[in-house]
């Protein structure tokens, strides 16, 4: 069943008032496979799960604790549980959920594009396959995953009351002004990218991946990018003319001056937090359309780089997981 969930004004998240702005990096940690091939439970590799440790490495170095969002494959493997387990215990990472149910146990329903997105599958499936990837990523670190995305961003409609019964806090499977209902995914384009209760009830907060519009049409963005997301040549003529450009906060294909606009649109906007993300196969050449040389893999790393100092000039500190969720149980309690 679809994603229906739509956030009115009272479902916004108010966040305390020293809160001010903040960054958060998520990764997308998963198995390497052919993004241009047939989706299959078998034949991915795990050649780059190691590859986390340089990014990790920056990522001190700058003060940040990235969000491992972290898939069954992954966790299970050993180097997976090793690496993943000594963050965590050592505090300089936080590690939630990523559900790629194609590769996930049970494996009892059809792989299918269709059924890539976690939130179609019936919801018994749903969440034995959440509960199963829980389970693992808690042995491996010790301490219950209260971070969730699912994968391709396939939220369903039971897959709310799923989180907030596995005791997931927030949310981040929502990808604003992206529209997936082409291959039978969820229609994102029109959400909001502030932070918002899925489920007060339950304390299951929304936040975002964040892609925000730039140009002359930014303002009519969500009602204009849609027709041009259809056109190719339509769509770059908006960019090339200034006059549109969606923007997502990430390395995979946004150049680090284009970013830097998107930054700036979204600290202008007031957004609380951005919400950078990529996968973690483009760490290495070869894997993601992304990164295919070693030169890319170093330019790759080199754009975190220059994005961090970026946001340092602007004085805009990183967030970690328990800060975010500290915060906006702060915010509601005020």
């Amino acid at each position: 069943m679809a994603f229906q969930h739509k956030p009115t004004s009272n479902d916004m998240i108010r966040m305390p008032g020293n809160f001010g702005q903040r960054f958060l990096v998520t990764v997308d940690v998963e198995e390497e496979f052919d993004w241009n091939a047939p989706f299959r439970a078998d034949g991915y590799g795990l050649e780059t799960v190691r590859a986390i440790l340089a990014f990790q490495e920056l990522c001190e170095e700058y003060g940040v604790k990235p969000l491992y969002l972290v898939d069954f494959p992954v966790i299970e493997s050993a180097d997976g549980a090793e690496i993943y387990g000594g963050l965590v215990r050592e505090g300089k990472a936080d590690v939630g959920i990523q559900l790629h149910p194609w590769v996930n146990p049970p494996h009892d329903e059809e792989v299918t594009t269709y059924n890539s997105f976690a939130g179609n599958l019936p919801e018994q499936l749903e969440a034995e396959k959440l509960q199963r990837l829980a389970s693992s990523i808690e042995r491996a670190c010790g301490s219950k995953p209260l971070a969730y995305r699912a994968g391709r961003y396939g939220l369903g409609a039971n897959s709310i009351g799923l989180l907030g019964r596995q005791g997931v806090r927030l949310d981040t499977s929502v990808r604003s002004n992206f529209d997936y209902s082409g291959e039978g995914g969820p229609n994102f384009a029109h959400l909001p990218l502030h932070p918002y209760w899925l489920d007060r009830a339950s304390g299951l907060a929304e936040l975002p991946v964040t892609t925000v519009f730039w140009g002359m049409l930014r303002k009519q963005g969500k009602m204009l990018f849609p027709h041009a997301a259809r056109s190719p040549m339509l769509r770059a003529i908006l960019a090339r003319t200034g006059m549109l450009e969606r923007i997502a906060l990430t390395p995979e294909g946004i150049s680090v001056r284009e970013v830097i606009r998107g930054i700036d649109i979204a600290l202008d906007d007031g957004l609380p937090i951005l919400n950078f993300s990529f996968h973690s196969p483009s760490l290495e050449p070869g894997h993601t359309p992304y990164v295919r040389t070693p030169e890319d893999a170093e330019a790759f790393l080199d754009w975190w780089r220059r994005v961090f100092d970026y946001l340092l000039l602007r004085r805009i500190p990183p967030v970690s997981l328990g800060e975010i969720i500290a915060a906006i149980d702060a915010g509601e309690a005020g």
